[in-house]
């Protein structure tokens, strides 16, 4: 038995831990999941019920998500200070004061997957046998008052390791103070679950070993360029997205027909070479949206991958078994693709980190094409440490040749990408390193109003907080408002290639296989199949004139956005509000697909929703071969931020 899965300092008294956008270091547990509230004092007592989604403190409680009920000012400052010093108690393993906070007697409880404890005596025991806690953060607090003697307290924990715990406590007073008289706990699920990997080991190939250095006239170097000094991704794990050829396995590319006719690769993809190389093993191969032409994470195969984020609400694509993997701390990386959003749209569903590279950086041999012109490699992480650290292994282990033209490409199209269109489409040789332009102390942000005028409110407030935020720090200088212009003939130019591209990767098969795809993605294949070469290569000078504005828009500069039009929207949210919200996200997500840009998509955002906070990314899209320096001035921004 445990007392859940995990967390991150935990809660102590004055700790800050500053969960949530908003949230102010040092006001008690800092969470503020934020929003409006009706709260009023009435002769020293507190009646409340607060909306969660606002900055700390909103419900006259700093780090309570919601209150309800009738209680002395005083009183409900003492639960809360007993709240905080039981989880400062967990996360210290401190036996003697865990023994205080639970009431005494053979009456108390206390619950979790394993079954449940009846006695203090119990308890005690039962934790002097189980030992520390791995850290984790209490991201939500709601506390409904029983009586003025007795309150439930229910809380939401992120364990540093991944997924989402729930902890239920009844607080009673006993000779004038709190504690706890029943408790369950509800960690994260361990379980495999099928609609986020399609097969899966512990693991299911593990990294490469490491081979002996040699000497050779230019020196000493490794066999097969596979060494296992200083190993960056040594006992890490990687949930590979259904696209990448992964050795001894198919592709299916989340259609369980298109598998069933698929070979079984001979050797791993450059990309998942480069992680083996690097130390990491492959846990297994996880869920894509069918052959990744959709970012809302739901295949009608195999099902819709969890959220922990934001329960009941869809995951993100279509790197949505990656993205679920990491959230859950199932797989430490998520190997993925990004052609419109489908790293970023699923790492701000989810408050995870993720990257698109700079198109080309990367090498794509092994795997499934969507759209050669856009599709780019990139990862999912918890942390922008590791992040950087999968980027670095990849950069160094796969540079990449850039996407191969498609051999049936008509001939008109190709030869309009070779002359007016070569740079919406071409390979650039890049290196991404730590230089380009970004970095402390010479970053400069931008931002596109017109970008962002077609999200979500909440979305708008929240960007506009961490804009100002920005500003206020004084650490990046002036944030100018720049004007990309002409986004509504850009996203149809970029959804015209986008599709082109698709059917010819994708469309003889589909014509095989008619009623194989869920309807969505069906009707954006045979909108595909009607693209003619002539409006394919008018789309491609549409893009290229935008490339070079872009370019010359920027001048180096560092975009900032949010990730995508809105939070996660719920699973059962109508087809036709899923469909706006797919295309108010593109409509920002393809400037980065249209230039070739890097963009990291990083989690400094909430918003309200039912019950607490949704994570919305911050993107940063930055000059192409900026990669890791990207990835380094939003870790340094997300510490300044106190993300």
């Amino acid at each position: 038995m445990s007392e859940h899965g995990g967390v991150n300092g935990g809660l102590g008294a004055g700790s800050g831990t500053g969960s949530g956008a908003g949230a102010s270091a040092g006001s008690g547990t800092g969470l503020g999941a934020g929003g409006d509230s009706q709260v009023r004092s009435d002769s020293g007592s507190r009646r409340g019920r607060h909306a969660a989604g606002g900055s700390a403190g909103a419900t006259g409680v700093a780090g309570v998500t919601t209150v309800e009920g009738v209680i002395a000012d005083a009183e409900l400052t003492r639960l809360l200070e007993a709240f905080e010093g039981y989880e400062a108690a967990l996360m210290s393993n401190d036996l003697d004061a865990l023994d205080r906070y639970f009431a005494a007697g053979p009456g108390t409880m206390r619950g979790d997957a394993a079954g449940l404890l009846v006695g203090h005596d119990r308890i005690s025991a039962f934790r002097g046998l189980r030992g520390g806690l791995p850290p984790r953060r209490i991201v939500e607090v709601h506390v409904r008052v029983v009586d003025p003697g007795t309150a439930l307290i229910m809380s939401v924990s992120a364990p540093v390791k991944g997924g989402r715990g729930l902890q239920t406590q009844l607080w009673q007073q006993r000779d004038g103070v709190w504690v706890i008289s029943a408790a369950h706990v509800a960690a994260p699920a361990p379980a495999i679950n099928p609609t986020i990997w399609r097969v899966v080991g512990a693991p299911l190939v593990p990294p490469l070993a490491p081979q002996p250095v040699v000497s050779s006239a230019a020196g000493a170097e490794p066999v097969d360029g596979v060494s296992g000094e200083g190993r960056p991704l040594e006992g890490m794990t990687v949930a590979v997205k259904d696209l990448f050829d992964v050795g001894g396995f198919a592709v299916g590319a989340g259609i369980p027909e298109f598998l069933a006719g698929a070979s079984v690769a001979t050797a791993d993809s450059d990309a998942v070479r480069a992680l083996r190389a690097a130390g990491a093993a492959v846990q297994g191969i996880a869920q894509t949206d069918e052959f990744a032409y959709s970012i809302a994470g739901r295949n009608i195969h195999y099902g819709t991958p969890p959220n922990p984020a934001v329960p009941g609400a869809i995951p993100g694509g279509s790197s949505s078994g990656p993205a679920s993997a990491v959230a859950l701390g199932q797989a430490t990386i998520g190997l993925a693709t990004d052609t419109a959003g489908s790293i970023r749209v699923p790492a701000s569903y989810q408050g995870l980190w993720g990257i698109r590279t700079t198109h080309g950086a990367v090498s794509a041999r092994g795997v499934h094409p969507l759209a050669v012109s856009f599709d780019t490699v990139g990862w999912i992480a918890r942390s922008a440490v590791v992040l950087r650290a999968a980027a670095t292994a990849s950069f160094e282990g796969a540079p990449g040749e850039g996407w191969e033209a498609m051999p049936d490409a008509p001939a008109d199209t190709e030869s309009a990408t070779e002359t007016e269109t070569e740079s919406a489409t071409e390979t650039e040789t890049v290196t991404p390193g730590a230089d380009g332009g970004a970095g402390s102390g010479g970053t400069r942000f931008v931002v596109a109003s017109e970008l962002v005028a077609g999200c979500d409110g909440d979305v708008q407030e929240a960007f506009a907080a961490v804009v100002d935020a920005i500003r206020a720090s004084g650490a990046y200088g002036a944030v100018d408002e720049v004007e990309l212009g002409g986004l509504e003939e850009v996203f149809a130019a970029f959804r015209t290639v986008q599709g082109a591209e698709a059917w010819r990767a994708d469309g003889e098969w589909i014509t095989a296989h008619p009623g194989e795809l869920a309807p969505d993605v069906a009707e954006r294949f045979e909108v595909a199949s009607a693209i003619t070469a002539e409006q394919e290569s008018a789309a491609r000078a549409v893009l290229a004139e935008a490339r070079a504005r872009f370019d010359a828009v920027l001048a180096g500069r560092i975009l900032v956005l949010p990730s995508a039009s809105s939070a996660a929207p719920r699973l059962d949210a109508p087809p036709e509000t899923i469909a706006t919200v797919r295309a108010a996200t593109l409509r920002m997500t393809s400037v980065a697909g249209t230039g070739g840009y890097p963009a990291v998509s990083a989690p400094l955002m909430t918003v309200p929703s039912a019950g607490g906070s949704a994570p919305v990314g911050l993107c940063l899209v930055g000059g192409r071969g900026t990669d890791l320096a990207l990835i380094d001035v939003a870790a340094e921004l997300a510490e300044r931020l106190g993300s």
